[in-house]
C-alpha cells in the first residue's frame, strides 16, 4: 500500500532542517557517538590505502629495477604497514562498534521513554498519541526510517568521505605522470584527456546515484504497517500460549490460522504479486539495475584509461593496481555519499512523524505552591461546579459537579458504566484539568500547587492497574530500595500474608516470568492484594480504590471489608464499586448518573429515598439476600 505522507513532500530546505534537528538530538543524547564515528570511519577507510601504496611500489620494483635491498625494504614496509594499519583499523572499528551497540541501540528508546514519562497524562490517554508512536516504531522496523536512519547515514557518509580522501591522494599522480615523448599514446598527456576522465567520473557517479535514489524512492512510498501487524499477529499467535493458546485449541482455530498465513504469503504486502513485488520486478528494479550497470561500465573505463597510460610508459605495472583500486574507491565513495544524501532526503519525510510526537506540548500548569504537610491529615477537597469534556469530543463526561469530601471520611462513588466515575477520579488525581469549574484543596485551586507535590497526596488502585515483572517487594514499594518490614506489614494488612509466607524467596520473589525463569505467576485476586499493599506502603492522606475487590473471591472480599478501617486508618478514602453492598461501611455515598451527582448521603438515607440508588440496590437485591443468608446477615 502506498504512503500518503509523500503527497505533501517537504522542500529541500525543510528536509535539511529536519535532518539537522535529528543530528542535534543525537549529539545531545550521546555525544561520544560522534567522536567514535569520526575516528572509526577515518581509520577504517584510510588504513587499506597504506598497504595498497606499498604493494604498488613493491610490484614496480620487482618488475623494474629489481634492487634486492629496495625489494626487501619495500616488503618489510608492506608487511609492517599492513599489520599496523589492520590492527589500528580493527581497534578503531571495535571501539566504534562497541560504542554504537551500547549507545546507538537504545538512544531512540531512551528518547521515547523520556518523552512518555514527562508527558501530560491527557496526551498519554489520547489515542492519537499511541497512533503516532506506533507509526514511528513501524517506520523504524519497516526500513530503518527515522532518527536511526540519520545516525547510520552520517556514519556511512563519513566512511565515504574518508574513502574519497584516501582514493584522491593515491590517484592524483595518475593525471600528473606523463607518457614519455615519442610514443604513440602521448596524446594522453593532453589536459583535455585528464579533464574528460574527471568529467566522466563525475557524470557517471551522478547518474548512478540518481538512478539508485530513484529506485529506492519507490521503497520509501510503501506503508507496510498493516502487513507487519498481520504477519506478527498470525505468525506468532500460536506461540503466545499464555494469551491465545486455549482459544486456539478450544475453537480449533489452527486451520483458520494456517489459511491466513498461507494467504499472507501469496497475497500479502510482501508477496511476489503485491505492489512492492510488482515494482521490484518493474520500474524500481530497473532503476537499481541501471545504477549498477553504469557503475560497472565506468569500472571498465577506469581499467582502459589506466591500462593505456601504463602501455604508454607513464608508470610501472605495479601502479596499475594502485590507480585502479584508488579510482574504483573514489567512484564508490562519491556514489555512496550521494546515495546517503538521497536517503536522508527521503528520510526527512518520516522525521516529521517523530517530531509530531516529540513536540506534543505539556499544557498543564505545574504550579509553584507546596502542599501543606499536615500531621493531622486535615485535607479537604471540593469539586465546585466542575464540568469536563475529553479532548476532541463535544460530549460532557461530567457536568456541574459539586462534591465536598468529609475530612478523614469514607466516600463511596457508585453508578452505572459511563456515569462519570472514572473521569471523576482522573480529575481528582489531576490526570486531567477541568474544562470548567474549580477543584480546591483546603480552599486553594489545585492547579496552583506543584504538580508532583499534589500527586504525592494520593495512593490509588486503578481498575486497570499493572504490576511489574520485578521482585514482589519492589512492586509494593515502587522502588528498588525499600523498608522490608514495612512492605511485609502492608502485604499482611492487604490479605497477602499467607501467600507471602509460601513464596520461595519472600519479598525477593520475582513476579511473572518475563525476565526470571523462577518467577511466579499470580492470579488476578493476588495481584489486587499486592496493589492494595502498594497503596498502604505509600501512606498518602488520600486513598482511592477503584473496584479494589473485583478480582477477589467472596471470602477474600469479606476479609478486605472487615479490615477496611485498619487499612484506611485516619486517611480520607474514596471507594468506587459496582457492588452496592460494599458501600454500607462508607460514611457517605455519591451516586453518579450521566456525569452528575444525582444523590448523595448515607446508605440508609439513600435507600429510603426514591431514586437511582434505590433502583440499583433493588436490581442487585437478590444477590445481596442470598449472600446475606450464607453469611448469617440481614439486608
Amino acid at each position: 500500500m502506498r504512503e500518503e505522507r509523500n503527497q505533501e513532500r517537504l522542500s529541500r530546505k525543510e528536509a535539511a532542517a529536519n535532518t539537522w534537528r535529528a543530528v542535534k538530538i543525537w549529539r545531545k543524547a550521546a555525544p561520544e557517538l560522534f567522536l567514535s564515528m569520526v575516528v572509526g570511519s577515518a581509520v577504517s577507510r584510510l588504513a587499506p590505502y597504506v598497504p595498497l601504496y606499498f604493494t604498488a611500489q613493491l610490484i614496480n620494483e620487482i618488475a623494474g629495477g629489481r634492487d634486492p635491498q629496495r625489494v626487501w625494504a619495500l616488503l618489510v614496509a608492506l608487511l609492517g604497514a599492513s599489520a599496523a594499519s589492520g590492527l589500528l583499523a580493527q581497534g578503531a572499528m571495535r571501539w566504534s562498534n562497541v560504542i554504537t551497540d551500547v549507545k546507538a541501540g537504545n538512544v531512540f528508546d531512551k528518547i521515547v521513554l523520556e518523552k512518555l514519562l514527562s508527558m501530560d497524562y491527557c496526551h498519554i490517554d489520547d489515542p492519537s498519541t499511541g497512533e503516532l508512536l506506533n507509526r514511528i516504531k513501524h517506520d523504524r522496523y519497516w526500513s530503518a526510517w527515522g532518527l536511526d536512519k540519520v545516525y547510520f547515514s552520517l556514519r556511512y557518509m563519513l566512511q565515504h568521505i574518508f574513502t574519497i580522501l584516501g582514493a584522491a591522494a593515491l590517484s592524483v599522480s595518475l593525471f600528473l605522470l606523463p607518457v614519455p615523448g615519442g610514443r604513440s599514446l602521448v596524446w594522453l598527456n593532453h589536459p583535455a584527456c585528464s579533464l574528460g576522465m574527471v568529467v566522466l567520473l563525475v557524470l557517471t557517479v551522478l547518474l548512478s546515484s540518481l538512478l539508485f535514489n530513484k529506485g529506492t524512492s519507490y521503497w520509501a512510498r510503501y506503508d507496510g504497517a498493516k502487513g507487519n501487524r498481520e504477519f506478527g499477529f498470525f505468525y506468532f499467535a500460536a506461540h503466545v500460549e499464555r494469551f491465545r493458546g486455549a482459544d486456539i485449541r478450544t475453537y480449533e482455530q489452527d486451520a483458520f490460522i494456517r489459511e491466513k498465513v498461507l494467504r499472507l504469503g501469496q497475497l500479502g504486502d510482501f508477496a511476489p504479486k503485491s505492489e512492492i513485488g510488482r515494482d521490484a520486478r518493474g520500474e524500481m528494479g530497473l532503476y537499481i539495475a541501471a545504477s549498477e550497470a553504469v557503475s560497472r561500465a565506468f569500472t571498465g573505463v577506469i581499467y582502459l584509461y589506466v591500462g593505456l597510460k601504463d602501455l604508454g610508459g607513464a608508470f610501472g605495472i605495479g601502479s596499475v593496481t594502485q590507480y585502479v583500486g584508488a579510482l574504483a574507491g573514489l567512484a564508490s565513495g562519491v556514489s555512496g555519499l550521494l546515495k546517503e544524501l538521497g536517503g536522508l532526503r527521503e528520510n526527512a519525510e518520516y522525521l516529521r512523524t517523530t517530531y509530531q510526537f516529540l513536540d506534543i506540548p505539556n499544557s498543564m500548569y505545574q504550579g509553584s505552591l507546596t502542599t501543606e504537610k499536615r500531621n493531622d491529615r486535615k485535607y479537604e477537597i471540593e469539586f465546585r461546579d466542575v464540568s469536563f469534556q475529553y479532548p476532541g469530543t463535544d460530549v460532557w463526561a461530567l457536568r456541574s459537579l459539586n462534591v465536598k469530601f468529609q475530612v478523614g471520611g469514607r466516600l463511596a462513588v457508585v453508578g452505572e458504566n459511563g456515569s462519570g466515575k472514572t473521569t471523576f477520579i482522573k480529575l481528582l488525581c489531576r490526570l486531567y484539568d477541568p474544562t470548567e469549574g474549580t477543584i480546591l484543596l483546603n480552599g486553594i485551586d489545585i492547579r496552583k500547587y506543584r504538580y508532583d507535590d499534589y500527586l504525592a497526596l494520593f495512593s490509588v488502585v486503578f481498575q486497570d492497574f499493572r504490576l511489574l515483572a520485578q521482585p514482589l517487594g519492589q512492586n509494593v514499594a515502587a522502588s528498588e530500595k525499600y523498608d522490608r518490614q514495612r512492605a511485609e506489614d502492608c502485604l499482611e494488612k492487604a490479605g497477602f500474608g499467607p501467600q507471602l509466607r509460601n513464596l520461595p524467596e519472600g519479598l525477593d520473589t520475582c513476579l511473572y516470568r518475563e525476565f526470571e525463569d523462577n518467577g511466579v505467576e499470580i492470579s488476578g485476586g493476588e495481584a489486587q492484594k499486592i496493589a492494595l499493599a502498594r497503596v498502604l506502603y505509600r501512606d498518602a492522606p488520600f486513598i482511592v480504590l477503584d473496584e479494589p475487590t473485583a478480582a477477589l473471591d467472596p471470602e477474600a472480599e469479606a476479609e478486605i471489608y472487615t479490615k477496611f478501617d485498619e487499612i484506611v486508618t485516619d486517611k480520607t478514602a474514596i471507594y468506587i464499586s459496582h457492588r452496592l453492598s460494599s458501600c454500607r461501611f462508607c460514611d457517605e455515598i455519591a451516586v453518579f448518573e450521566n456525569g452528575r451527582v444525582v444523590q448523595q448521603g448515607t446508605h440508609d438515607n439513600l435507600l429510603a429515598q426514591e431514586g437511582k440508588y434505590s433502583s440499583l440496590w433493588t436490581a442487585q437485591a437478590q444477590y445481596y439476600q442470598k449472600k446475606g443468608e450464607e453469611d448469617g446477615e440481614e439486608f
